[in-house]
């Protein structure tokens, strides 16, 4: 059961959470019939009082009712709705104020807007918990389509996505999705990794580390996808790849990747054995990064060159202006929406649209060729 104790989230939030999830991915159905409450204190490790309180907000919020004497049952969701007339789309987005999915917002609703459509925003708050819920919840209510900007560091699809997709309902992912099947419009992350990387090399660097997005010993699908562009790059231009340059997060959160690199400087500027430049997952590990060696009194560019990837606005005021791979966002926004309206009227459409990135060359590598 997903209960965590250590999660400042009141237990009981945590078990209506937990089973609005397993209504939103069919694990209960409209009509099932839930376990006893004594079941359930049982099943979560959780006293009575909790399943009563979490019981009485999931019948408040109308996701399951009671009959006396029988039991509690999954609420029936609204069904015949004619999704293609009612002209609104969801976006469903996990963090308001990300840097990256913010400019990809701004460009669907002036889509949307051009094409006569309402869009419905809803935010969780940077909880992963939340994400199916309000998946489901645009739904019940009755959108004609979904755009889903997931920042769950998993890359594949959920199984409420998983089911949007058996249905044939209209969605389109724009946050990196590993599976190929997914309708998805995003950025060639190998390509962008590659640009950066042979950027460094063209000016002279050959010890070339890089920061990957991952946890610990956690696997990261999309930086293992950038390491691709990295690697092929240091082999097309003849660079030994060295495992000691490579440095990984020890942080999951996108909004902690920023200390994540920040520590990854620190382990840095106390080591012996340093790259010359450093390609980073992204621009906030490389910002925390640049501020961790710079508090050490190491330069940048001048004895350790960084770029990053994402072109978030930070990049441009940072001490040291960055040198990043730009995603087309604005373009990922547009291409979303075109996606999105051709699934909605029955257009076909590629499963995938895959944008290319661009550099932006600023202070943090050195701009010259050497």
């Amino acid at each position: 059961m997903a209960i965590n104790p250590s999660n400042p989230e009141p237990l009981y939030v945590q078990v209506a959470n937990d089973i609005k999830a397993k209504i939103a991915s069919d694990a209960l159905k409209s009509g099932d019939q839930l376990a006893t409450q004594n079941e359930l204190a049982d099943q979560y490790s959780v006293s009575l009082i909790t399943i009563k309180k979490a019981l009485s907000d999931l019948n408040r919020e109308g996701v399951i009712y009671a009959r006396a004497g029988k039991g509690t049952f999954v609420a029936t969701r609204p069904n015949g709705v004619d999704y293609t007339k009612l002209k609104t789309v969801g976006f469903v987005l996990r963090d308001l104020e990300s840097p990256f999915f913010s400019k990809i917002l701004s460009n669907v609703e002036k889509e949307l807007s051009s094409e006569k459509y309402n869009l419905l925003l809803s935010s969780s708050a940077g909880r992963e918990d939340r994400e199916d819920m309000l998946i489901q919840h645009f739904l019940d209510i009755g959108v004609s389509g979904l755009i889903i900007a997931s920042m769950s560091r998993e890359y594949i699809a959920s199984p409420i996505i998983r089911k949007l997709h058996r249905d044939n309902f209209p969605y389109v992912v724009v946050s990196y999705i590993a599976d190929e099947d997914i309708t998805y419009v995003g950025t060639d992350h190998e390509e962008g990794a590659f640009l950066a990387t042979q950027h460094l090399i063209k000016l002279g660097y050959k010890r070339i580390g890089y920061i990957n997005g991952v946890n610990g010993e956690r696997g990261s699908l999309l930086g293992d996808l950038r390491k691709q562009g990295f690697v092929r790059a240091l082999e097309q231009y003849k660079i030994h790849y060295n495992p000691q340059y490579e440095y990984r997060f020890q942080l999951r959160g996108e909004w902690d990747d920023y200390q994540s690199g920040y520590e990854i400087g620190l382990e840095f500027a106390a080591s012996s054995n340093r790259p010359e430049a450093i390609f980073a997952f992204d621009d906030l590990s490389a910002l925390g990064f640049q501020k961790a060696v710079l508090d050490k009194g190491i330069g940048v560019p001048k004895d350790i060159a960084i770029v990053g990837f994402d072109d978030i606005r930070r990049g441009v005021t940072a001490p040291v202006p960055l040198t990043t791979v730009h995603q087309p966002l604005a373009e990922i926004g547009v291409a979303a929406v075109d996606v999105l309206l051709k699934r909605i009227t029955g257009q076909p459409v590629p499963t995938r649209r895959i944008l290319k990135p661009t550099l932006i060359v600023r202070e943090s590598c050195g701009g010259k060729l050497r």
